[in-house]
C-alpha cells in the first residue's frame, strides 16, 4: 500500500543538494516519488509501505550525508528558532577586518595598510584548516553522492588560492626577496562572504519566507481552565478534550469548541480571510486561533492541537510548500549539470588565461574567479521561495491550496466554470418581489402580516423566507389555529382578525397572477395569498445573489478569464442569473455528467478551466477541470477532489487564489530570470579577469539574498 511521508532534512547548502538526496531515494524501487524543497528544507516521498518503513527511508537519506525527521500529521509544525550570528562566523568577521582594511588601502595606493604576509598566512590559516572545515566535509558527502554542491566550487577555489599563495610566500624565487605575490586575502574573504550570504539565506528562509511561524503565534501559550471548581491558568499542552476554558476580551482561542456562556465578537480572519469579526453567543462555535475583539466566553474544547481547524491548515500548508510546482523541473535540470560543467568552464579558464597572458598566476585568478562567481542557490531558490510566500499569502485570503502544481495551473486559468446554488447565489430562498391585487383592501405590510401568521406553522423554505422578512420589517404577526397542510399546494389556518387565510400555489390561492414587468416573477417561486378565498396578494421567491458575486465578475471580467455558469436549475432562472451578472455564457438543466462533459469540451478548445462547487454532483466537473475549488464545508467528496479550499463561500476568494497564483508565478520567472542571468553575466566576465575573487564570493552572496528578497516582494502585491 502506497504512503506519503514527509522529512525535514538538515545540512544542504543549495539546490544539487536537494537534487542529489532526490536522485538517491528516486532509484529505489520501493520509491514511488520522492521531492525535496531546498526553500523549505523538505521532502515528500511516496512509498510502498509492505516493502520499507519510513525509517529506513531516513537512514537512506543520513547516507547522503544530511539529517531526517519525519514530521507527523498529528503534530502542530514546530516554530522556527530564530537564526543567530554563530561564533564562527563572528570569529570570519573578525579575521575579515584586517583584509578588509588592507584591500581599501591597495584601491587608494596605500599598500602599507595590508598586514604583512606572515600574518596573512597565520589568518588565512585560521580560517582555510579550521574555519572552513564544514565547507569540506559538505563538499565530500556531495562527491561521494555522485553529484556536486556548491561548496565543492568554494573549496576547490579557495584552496586552490590557499595552496598558491603558500607557494609563493615559502617557496617561490620570490620569496626570498620578500617580492612574493600571495593572495591570501580572496581565500579568506571568499569563505567570509559564502557563509555571510547562507547565513543570511537561512535566516530568509526560516523567518520571513514562511507563514506557519505566523501561525504558530495564534495559540496561546497560557489559557484559564476549570478545574476542581477553580478557574486555574495552564500550560496549552494541559489543557484536554471536555475543558472549560475562558476566552477574554484581547485574548485568543486556544481550541476549537462550543460555547457554553457568555457572549462577544471574534476575528477569525487568520482561517476565513474575511476581515470583519463574527458574532459569538450560547451554542455557537469558536475556532482556535480567534481573536476575542470584544465580550468574554466560556467554551468547552472539542478539538485540540493538529485536530484543530487551524491545525489542520498549518498542516496543509507545510505540506503544500514543501511540494515542488512543475516548473521547478527548468531549475532542477540546469543544477543536476551545473557544478560540473562551472568546472570544466574554471578548468577551460586557466588553460586558455595561461596560453594567451602566459602567466599562471592571472589564469588561477581568473579560474578561481568563475568557481566563486557560479552560484546555483540562487537557481535553486527562484521557484520554491516564490511558491513558499505565495502560498503564505493564499492562506491570508482564506484559501488553501493543495499543493505548488495547483497553484501554478490556477495562474494559467482562462475560463471558471461556476455552480449557481451556493457558489453565486446564497443558497436559501428570499423575498425578491411583491404583489398586491389591486382595491383587495390590503398592504404590503398586511400581505406580509398574514401571510406569515399561517407559514409560521410550515417547515417549507419558502415559508421560513417569509416569516424572517417579516420579522426582519418588525412586524407583528398575529396568531393563527386550526392549521393543515395541503399537501403539494400549501396552507390553510384561521387567523385571528382576518379569516380563513391560505398561502400556496397560486391555483390553490385562486390566484392569476398579471404579466408583471420585473422578470423575476417568470423565474421564482410563486406563494400566493387569499383571504376568505379572495385572491390579495403573493410573494416571488427566489434565490438571492451573494453580496460580492457581481463585484467578484467584474474582477475576473477585468483580468480577461471567461465566465461559465452551469447549474442543475431550470434554464431560464440560469439565464436570469447571468443576465444580472452580465455572464453571457449560462446553462442550466444540466446533471453532473453534463457539467464535467462541457468541462472536457472547453479543455478541448484550449481552455485552461477552473471549478468551483460546493456539492457531491459537482465533484466529476471538479474532478474534469484543469484546476479545481471546493467551499469549505460543502460536500467531503468536493473538498477531497478539489485542488484548493475556499475558507468562504465567496467566488471573490476565487478571483484572489487566480491572482495570487498568477502573482507567484510571475515571481517565479523574474526568480528564474535573474538566476540564469547572473550566471550567464558572471561567469564570462570572471573568466575574462573582470571579477576578481573578492568581488565574485560578495555577488554569490547577494544572488541568494536577491532572489528571496524578491519572493518577499510577494507578501506586498497588490492583487485586486
Amino acid at each position: 500500500m502506497q504512503q506519503k511521508v514527509r522529512f525535514q532534512i538538515e545540512g544542504m547548502t543549495c539546490q544539487a543538494c536537494a537534487s542529489r538526496i532526490e536522485k538517491v531515494l528516486n532509484k529505489k524501487d520501493f520509491v514511488e516519488s520522492a521531492g525535496v524543497n531546498f526553500a523549505s528544507e523538505e521532502a515528500q516521498v511516496v512509498f510502498d509501505d509492505s516493502q520499507t518503513s519510513a525509517a529506513d527511508i531516513a537512514k537512506i537519506i543520513e547516507k547522503t550525508g544530511y539529517g531526517a525527521k519525519e514530521k507527523t500529521e498529528d503534530a502542530l509544525p514546530q516554530p522556527e528558532e530564530t537564526a543567530h550570528v554563530s561564533w564562527r562566523l563572528w570569529l570570519l568577521f573578525a579575521i575579515n577586518v584586517p583584509f578588509l582594511v588592507g584591500m581599501a588601502g591597495m584601491m587608494i595606493g596605500r599598500h602599507d595598510w595590508m598586514i604583512p604576509p606572515l600574518w596573512q598566512f597565520a589568518l588565512a590559516s585560521v580560517v582555510q584548516l579550521w574555519l572552513a572545515v564544514p565547507f569540506y566535509k559538505s563538499a565530500w558527502a556531495s562527491i561521494k553522492g555522485g553529484l556536486a554542491n556548491m561548496d565543492v566550487l568554494v573549496t576547490i577555489g579557495t584552496v586552490s588560492i590557499y595552496l598558491y599563495s603558500v607557494y609563493m610566500l615559502f617557496f617561490s624565487p620570490h620569496a626570498a626577496h620578500g617580492m612574493a605575490h600571495v593572495y591570501f586575502e580572496a581565500g579568506v574573504m571568499v569563505i567570509g562572504f559564502v557563509s555571510l550570504g547562507k547565513f543570511l539565506e537561512h535566516r530568509t528562509k526560516k523567518s520571513s519566507l514562511n507563514s506557519l511561524g505566523l501561525l504558530l503565534k495564534l495559540t496561546p501559550t497560557q489559557v484559564n481552565v476549570q478545574r476542581d471548581g477553580e478557574w486555574k491558568q495552564l500550560p496549552i499542552d494541559q489543557v484536554q478534550i471536555g475543558d472549560l476554558i475562558r476566552a477574554n476580551h484581547g485574548e485568543r482561542i486556544a481550541a476549537d469548541g462550543i460555547i457554553e456562556s457568555g457572549s462577544g465578537w471574534a476575528d477569525e480572519s487568520h482561517l476565513t480571510g474575511e476581515s470583519n469579526p463574527e458574532e459569538k453567543k450560547a451554542g455557537g462555535k469558536v475556532l482556535a486561533g480567534a481573536l476575542m475583539t470584544e465580550g468574554s466566553v466560556v467554551y468547552r474544547a472539542t478539538q485540540l492541537g493538529s485536530q484543530t481547524l487551524l491545525g489542520d491548515m498549518m498542516n496543509a500548508l507545510s505540506e503544500a510548500q514543501g511540494s515542488k510546482a512543475p516548473i521547478a523541473r527548468v531549475a532542477d535540470k540546469a543544477a543536476a549539470v551545473f557544478v560540473p560543467a562551472v568546472v570544466s568552464i574554471a578548468l577551460l579558464t586557466f588553460i586558455a588565461t595561461w596560453l594567451v597572458k602566459g602567466d599562471w598566476t592571472i589564469a588561477l585568478m581568473h579560474a578561481v574567479a568563475v568557481l566563486v562567481i557560479a552560484c546555483p542557490c540562487a537557481l535553486g531558490l527562484a521557484t520554491p521561495a516564490a511558491i513558499m510566500v505565495g502560498m503564505g499569502k493564499a492562506v491570508k485570503h482564506g484559501i488553501w491550496f493543495k499543493d505548488a502544481a495547483a497553484m501554478e495551473e490556477a495562474a494559467h486559468v482562462d475560463a471558471v466554470v461556476l455552480d449557481k446554488t451556493g457558489t453565486l447565489t446564497e443558497g436559501r430562498p428570499q423575498v425578491a418581489a411583491v404583489y398586491c391585487v389591486p382595491d383587495s383592501g390590503f398592504d404590503e405590510d398586511a400581505l406580509y402580516r398574514i401571510a406569515a401568521a399561517v407559514e409560521q406553522n410550515a417547515a417549507h423554505p419558502l415559508a421560513r423566507a417569509i416569516v424572517s422578512a417579516a420579522q426582519a420589517r418588525s412586524l407583528e404577526i398575529p396568531s393563527a389555529q386550526n392549521a393543515q397542510t395541503v399537501v403539494g399546494a400549501g396552507i390553510t389556518a384561521e387567523v385571528e382578525g382576518v379569516g380563513l387565510v391560505k398561502a400556496g400555489k397560486a391555483e390553490f390561492a385562486e390566484l392569476t397572477l398579471p404579466k408583471l414587468s420585473d422578470g423575476v416573477w417568470d423565474i421564482a417561486s410563486i406563494v400566493a395569498v387569499s383571504v376568505d378565498n379572495k385572491p390579495i396578494g403573493a410573494f416571488a421567491l427566489a434565490d438571492a445573489l451573494k453580496a460580492d458575486t457581481a463585484e467578484a465578475i467584474g474582477r475576473l471580467k477585468k483580468h480577461n478569464i471567461d465566465v461559465y455558469i452551469m447549474s442543475g436549475d431550470n434554464q431560464g432562472t440560469v439565464e436570469y442569473v447571468a443576465k444580472q451578472l452580465g455572464i453571457t455564457h449560462a446553462f442550466g438543466n444540466m446533471s453532473p455528467r453534463d457539467k464535467a462533459t462541457e468541462v472536457q469540451k472547453l479543455k478541448a478548445t484550449g481552455k485552461t478551466v477552473a471549478m468551483v462547487g460546493d456539492g457531491i454532483n459537482d465533484a466529476p466537473a471538479l474532478a474534469a477541470a484543469n484546476v479545481s475549488f471546493a467551499m469549505k464545508g460543502g460536500a467531503d467528496v468536493a473538498e477531497h477532489t478539489a485542488s484548493a479550499t475556499l475558507m468562504q463561500h465567496s467566488v471573490n476568494q476565487l478571483a484572489d487564489a487566480l491572482l495570487v497564483s498568477q502573482a507567484t508565478l510571475k515571481n517565479i520567472k523574474q526568480n528564474l530570470f535573474f538566476a540564469f542571468f547572473y550566471n550567464i553575466l558572471g561567469i564570462p566576465l570572471a573568466a575574462l579577469g573582470f571579477l576578481n575573487p573578492v568581488i565574485a564570493g560578495a555577488a554569490m552572496a547577494a544572488s541568494s539574498v536577491s532572489v528571496l528578497s524578491n519572493a518577499l516582494r510577494l507578501k506586498r502585491v497588490n492583487i485586486d
